[in-house]
């Protein structure tokens, strides 16, 4: 008797420790799933102000039409893509081509001048700001996530429950890493 309440001791703390598992498994994925709204949600506020900056400088430097273009290309490629590897390409691309704007406003001071376009520009510095922090704590959830997905014992409980590592939002190309070249 006292064998068998051993045993069934021992079957429920291993039951009780399954369950921890798999629900730290889980809490990890729902805070990376947060974490990556968060990014959405900056990134949208991010593509609903460009339009209006670019309209704004569109108005001084009517020859510039290039960079609109790309812009315009660059910001439809970032609200299309969803995985996280394409997604931050495509933000790349776009923050390319903002610098390159950014670029073509220095040619101009009466732009730089005008409240509008300085409003505008401080405003996408201030969502600038809230998409790093929004990718970084993505990548920090998700380094925890893919931690444990990857750390024994969780691995064998994580594998046999579908749960796979996710990707960093992190930059590719070494040019999005460097700032850009203002020449006059």
């Amino acid at each position: 008797m006292t064998g068998l309440i051993i045993l069934l001791a021992v079957i429920a703390v291993v039951v009780i420790w399954l369950i921890l598992l798999y629900n730290g498994l889980v809490q990890l994925k729902v805070r990376a799933d947060s974490a990556w709204s968060d990014i959405d949600v900056q990134l949208k506020r991010r593509h609903d102000l460009i339009p209006n900056l670019v309209e704004t400088v569109k108005g001084y430097a009517a020859h510039e039409k290039g960079t609109f273009e790309n812009i315009a290309k660059y910001r439809s490629l970032a609200m299309q893509a969803t995985a996280p590897a394409d997604r931050a390409q495509a933000e790349g691309q776009l923050t390319n081509a903002l610098k390159s704007l950014f670029a073509v406003a220095e040619n101009y001071p009466e732009l730089r001048a005008s409240e509008q376009f300085t409003s505008l520009q401080n405003s996408l510095n201030s969502i600038e700001g809230d998409i790093q922090n929004a990718r970084r704590y993505y990548n920090a959830v998700v380094r925890d996530y893919n931690t444990k997905v990857q750390s024994f014992p969780t691995n064998m409980l994580a594998s046999s429950m579908g749960f796979q590592q996710r990707q960093f939002f992190e930059l590719d190309a070494p040019e999005e890493r460097q700032n850009v070249a203002v020449k006059f």
